[in-house]
């Protein structure tokens, strides 16, 4: 069981943005993109029980830490986590079906990784969610070209001195690849820590 500090920190104000968007109390399927240490998958099935959720990571250490939480809290609602690489169609995504999701969520994935697996995510999300389905995205974002405060330039900085490939993504530049994919932003929620939530809709056909 592996643990990330900042999957500790955030894992209770990002419950709170779940619970407002999706405790309606109903059943919901959930996918987790990028599940990381299996912290905030395993603190999310205890908190919101209506929601089954499905845990994946590219990482296969990170599998292993997935499913040692997993056992180790015996939660019921949630499955044993599939290998997702995000750059790749959602066809190769563990047989999750189309429009078969209420949910998605995304957590510090975006600014760690290259462009194509965040274009991946808006692309496989739009076909995997079902109509009026969420995509949830946590992390730090640019905001009309502009990252704020300094410790976020900072931290932009160093991303990309460790890989060219990684950074902070504009929201203008998410929202436009949303788009594409049948997805609108909704709403941005601010976070501690300079991070925010965006909360992205998949249109309906009506």
């Amino acid at each position: 069981m592996l643990s990330a500090a900042a999957a500790e920190r955030n894992k209770e104000p990002i419950v709170s943005v779940l619970r407002e968007s999706a405790g309606t109390g109903r059943a919901l399927q959930a996918l987790e993109v990028s599940s990381g240490t299996g912290q905030h998958v395993t603190h999310f099935a205890q908190a919101l029980r209506n929601i089954t959720w499905q845990p994946s990571e590219f990482d296969p250490q990170s599998i292993d830490s997935i499913d040692a939480y997993r056992a180790h809290y015996q939660l019921s609602n949630v499955k044993p986590a599939i290998h997702l690489d995000a750059s790749l169609p959602h066809q190769t995504w563990g047989g999750i079906q189309p429009e078969s999701l209420d949910l998605v969520v995304n957590i510090n994935m975006i600014h760690i990784s290259p462009m194509s697996c965040t274009e991946g995510l808006f692309k496989g999300v739009g076909e995997v969610l079902k109509p009026q389905g969420l995509l949830l995205t946590y992390g730090p974002y640019a905001v009309n070209g502009q990252i704020t405060p300094q410790s976020n330039v900072d931290f932009d900085c160093s991303l990309r001195q460790r890989n060219p490939k990684w950074g902070l993504r504009d929201i203008s530049l998410l929202s436009s690849l949303a788009q594409q994919s049948g997805l609108f932003l909704e709403k941005i929620v601010d976070m501690p820590a300079n991070n925010k939530c965006l909360l992205f809709r998949k249109e309906s056909l009506v």
